[in-house]
């Protein structure tokens, strides 16, 4: 006698397959910052390039970064843009990938980090509603920070107030544009204080040292930082 599958599973299969997410990838050199008012927790030790993202509009602050070759000397420095919000209407369960808009590739890393120009695609080739709108939002840098002054902003929390009851209805689509727009004033309040603002302090002088540390010292702090995982 066959065994017949219980009502109840039937129904759950039926239940998991309504509920489709999609995926949306971001290059190496791209980080998520937050989405629909929640930060989102990544740093140069852990890369999150997926963001799974249910039906509907959300809007999902995200940030270029890269190294370069230093102008006055063999060094690296790094550089990090403003970060941009992007109005994404996902429909069903595609996979969207975000890439710089000039053919994929950044051939002018501090030109491109000053207004980041970027393209979304489905896997499908299907068309794709977004929006992409730049800020002026800026963090203090270590020595900023060190030596007293600026206005020591949680780049996290600001973008989380930006990003903010932004899901709503699949039906509603935001129309489709290849260059980003400039945003309208936000009245966002900087974190003082508080432990996500210590946080980036923190990694901002991780960071810091790390451009400013040689090559024996950055693997000793790597392997000092991988026994800590």
């Amino acid at each position: 006698m066959k065994s017949l599958m219980p009502i109840t599973a039937i129904l759950a299969l039926l239940g998991s397959s309504s509920a489709l997410a999609a995926n949306l990838n971001i290059p190496m050199s791209f980080e998520y910052l937050a989405v629909d008012g929640k930060e989102i927790d990544s740093s140069l030790f852990n890369h999150k390039a997926d963001l799974e993202l249910n039906q509907g509009t959300h809007k999902i602050a995200i940030r270029y970064h890269d190294m370069v070759q230093d102008d006055f000397s063999d060094s690296e420095s790094f550089i990090k843009s403003s970060p941009f919000i992007v109005t994404l209407a996902v429909e069903g369960d595609y996979e969207y990938t975000l890439a710089p808009a000039d053919g994929g590739i950044v051939k002018k890393p501090k030109s491109f980090a000053k207004s980041p120009q970027v393209v979304i695609t489905r896997s499908d080739n299907g068309e794709v509603n977004y929006k992409v709108k730049q800020t002026d939002f800026n963090e203090d840098s270590f020595v900023t920070s060190l030596f007293g002054g600026g206005n020591k902003q949680d780049i996290s929390t600001v973008t989380s107030v930006a990003t903010g009851g932004a899901l709503v209805a699949a039906s509603t689509p935001t129309a489709p544009v290849s260059k980003p727009a400039p945003i309208d004033a936000m009245n966002v309040v900087p974190a003082t204080g508080d432990k996500a603002g210590e946080a980036a302090h923190a990694q901002q002088m991780l960071q810091y040292w790390w451009l400013h540390a040689d090559s024996k010292t950055r693997k000793e702090f790597m392997s000092w930082a991988i026994q800590q995982l």
